[in-house]
Parts: structure tokens; sequence; C-alpha cells
């Protein structure tokens, strides 16, 4: 009983962490521009960590529900953390980022070793 009672509240607080926080009517930040060539920051990853996955995962990267990801990138590559980003594993539900927004977040947590 008590494990069904802990995966309700898990699982609730998945999809509610999954549905709140965006704002849609606000223009994206497409990054700076330097010598011509335009550069996306790693604290847009930061950013987007912080509204999809920190509650989860935790602010820090420590973990909470989920694993810790302070040391993603020594264990997974950027194609494997956008994989499951993409398709969820375990608990975590697949799109809560997509496109170039959960390859900015790949790529930053890869850089965590």
């Amino acid at each position: 009983m008590k494990k069904k009672l802990l995966a309700l509240l898990m699982g609730t607080s998945l999809v509610l962490a999954a549905c709140g926080g965006a704002d849609d009517t606000k223009e994206k930040d497409t990054g700076t521009t330097k010598g011509g060539e335009t550069t996306t920051a790693a604290g847009d990853a930061q950013k987007l960590y912080d509204q999809k996955c920190s509650s989860c995962h935790g602010g820090n990267l420590e973990g909470s529900v989920g694993p810790a990801l302070d040391k993603a990138g020594s264990k997974l590559s950027k194609e494997d953390i956008e994989n499951i980003i993409a398709n969820g594993k375990g608990a975590m539900p697949s799109g809560l980022l997509s496109g170039d927004e959960a390859s900015q977040v790949a790529e930053w947590l890869a850089a965590k070793k």
C-alpha cells in the first residue's frame, strides 16, 4: 500500500512539473552574436533545466525524485542524454524538451564530469 501511494505521489509530481512553468507568449532568446556567429550561452541550457528538470533532479543537479546529474557527462554521451530526454527513462516522461532545447540541455549536461 505504501509503495502504491508513493508511486502515485511521484507520478503526480512528474505530471505537474511537466505541465507548469512555461510562458509561451514570450520571445525566445536566440543567443548572442559574436563576429557574425550566433552562439547559445550555457545559461540558456541551465534556464531550460531549471524550468523543466530541476523539480526532479534538483536545482544543483544533486538529485531528488530523479537521479543526480552532476556527473552525467562522465557516464553518458551527449547523444545518450539527448535520447533519454526525448524518449524518457524509468519514471521520467518523454518529451519534456525537444529539438534544439533538448540538444542544448544534453550538451550542457554532457560537460558535467
